[in-house]
């Protein structure tokens, strides 16, 4: 018997979907609940796609997950996976250590070093707090009078984990790019104004320390790459218009003749150092150099993603369609 938290989230209902096509017991849990331990005493694993813009899973998620491996339950995500998920900063660490290709990035907890940091840096580089998907609070920095701003902003008030006017200004900003429609603006004003999520009004201001990368040039595209039990599958994302991001364009290519090998190399040896059950990397290319800038152990799906084959551990490619959501589970349950 495998446990899968809620209903309501992409992974959990395709997790359902294949443990009903594989005739696998599972049983549906809340995590919230007081007692989720005593229910989860006749399961040998438990599933929950914990979610960063959600503030109730970003007070426990991690702990109750890590909990459970004490015990000998199986988690996805385990811990190794989950850790660093929405963490930049941790990102930098652990990819510093572990000797991974990593956009050179800059972390700082005293306003006077940052601040002569940035006084003989070179310039632009890209700025952004630990956490936020989609390219939010990421910004590109000209200049040291600009970065000075931003450092002394960081250890006064800090900056909002979510900034309602620039969701706003993003929203119009595609809309006139023609990758939304005009009702997504109205849709950004009620979401940050009229009726704010309960995230919005909880999470405090990220401050207290400043984060940057170098910003690789020349990049027309990302590549987001994705990894599942030595499986891995990607695509390209269009960057902006009169923009430096990628993330959150909402354009992709998927061409993977266009995808270098040696990015997939290095995802599925990546995935396989750090012990990850499953991994979206996000790569640029610097002098035909792969670097990662960020990783998610969860993902969005695109409708079609999952139709253009896949690569193994031994970099052999499979046409046609797949289900990471069922290699999820095999490589969970058959540890």
């Amino acid at each position: 018997m495998i446990a899968i938290h809620s209903e309501n989230t992409d992974f959990s209902k395709r997790w359902i979907n294949y443990c009903k096509e594989k005739e696998i017991p599972y049983k549906i849990v809340n995590c919230y609940d007081n007692n989720i331990i005593e229910h989860l005493k006749d399961c040998k694993a438990l599933f929950w796609h914990h979610n960063h813009r959600s503030f109730e899973d970003l007070l426990f998620a991690k702990q109750l997950l890590f909990a459970l491996e004490h015990a000998g339950i199986k988690v996805f995500p385990d811990f190794k996976t989950g850790w660093h998920f929405d963490d930049k900063v941790a990102q930098k660490y652990l990819f510093e250590a572990s000797g991974v290709p990593l956009v050179p990035s800059y972390v700082f907890y005293d306003k006077q070093q940052a601040l002569e940091w940035a006084k003989n840096t070179t310039y632009p580089k890209v700025f952004k707090l630990r956490g936020g998907a989609g390219s939010s609070n990421v910004r590109l920095v000209k200049s040291y009078n600009e970065n000075k701003k931003l450092i002394k902003k960081a250890f006064n008030k800090g900056f909002p984990a979510l900034n309602k006017k620039d969701k706003i200004l993003d929203a119009i900003k595609l809309y006139k790019e023609g990758s939304v429609p005009f009702i997504n603006i109205f849709k950004a004003i009620y979401l940050m104004y009229v009726k704010p999520s309960y995230y919005s009004k909880m999470i405090s201001n990220e401050r207290g320390y400043v984060y940057f990368q170098d910003f690789i040039a020349n990049n027309k595209t990302d590549f987001r790459i994705k990894v599942v039990d030595q499986k891995c599958w990607g695509f390209q994302r269009v960057v902006r218009k009169n923009d430096f991001r990628a993330s959150g364009s909402g354009k992709l290519i998927f061409d993977n003749s266009k995808i270098p090998i040696e990015m997939i190399k290095i995802a599925l040896e990546t995935s396989q150092t750090l012990g990850l059950q499953s991994v979206a990397f996000d790569f640029v290319i610097n002098n035909n150099q792969p670097l990662i800038v960020e990783i998610s152990y969860c993902f969005g799906m695109d409708s079609s993603e999952l139709n253009y084959g896949y690569w193994d551990q031994d970099l052999k490619f499979y046409k046609g369609s797949f289900n990471p959501f069922g290699w999820m589970i095999e490589s969970v349950i058959n540890k």
